[in-house]
């Protein structure tokens, strides 16, 4: 699939964040701390679980979260102080019992260019016990129905 194919998404329809940095996340380099791309990744993964229907609250009543098992970013280039981004985000594997699979484009609004790459590779946990569980069937009508699958990084 082109990057033209999808308005420069590097999958069809992400769940999308409008964000602006603010002064205070601004590093001594000058530009967005890259700590700030990984708080906001955790911000647009709880909206877009809110958005599907599963709240914290659903993760508590259940007793199962999905844990960040392993987190990678690629800072390509920098944002400053004030310019519009949106950070797009989707649910791309599962294999149905225990992981998923997200990942995340940091765009630039004026110019459309990505700033950031992320995937998250997620484990079903039970919250009590903090130990592996296989997610519950509500996570997986949920959660599976909202995969973008795709060959994009």
């Amino acid at each position: 699939m082109s990057n033209e194919a999808v308005n420069g998404w590097d999958r069809p329809s992400p769940f999308t964040l409008a964000l602006t940095p603010a002064a205070e996340h601004i590093d001594g380099l000058g530009h967005t701390n890259n700590a700030v791309y990984v708080q906001w990744c955790e911000q647009a993964g709880w909206a877009h679980s809110e958005a599907l229907g599963l709240t914290l609250d659903d993760y508590r009543r259940l007793d199962r979260a999905m844990a960040i098992r392993a987190g990678h970013y690629d800072y390509l280039l920098p944002s400053f102080e004030g310019e519009a981004l949106v950070l797009g985000t989707w649910l791309v594997s599962s294999d149905g019992r225990l992981t998923m699979e997200r990942r995340f484009q940091l765009r630039r609004v004026a110019d459309g260019a990505t700033l950031m790459r992320g995937r998250w590779s997620l484990v079903c946990i039970a919250i009590r016990s903090g130990r592996p569980s296989r997610m519950p069937a509500e996570f997986l009508s949920v959660y599976e129905t909202a995969i973008v699958p795709g060959e994009r990084p």
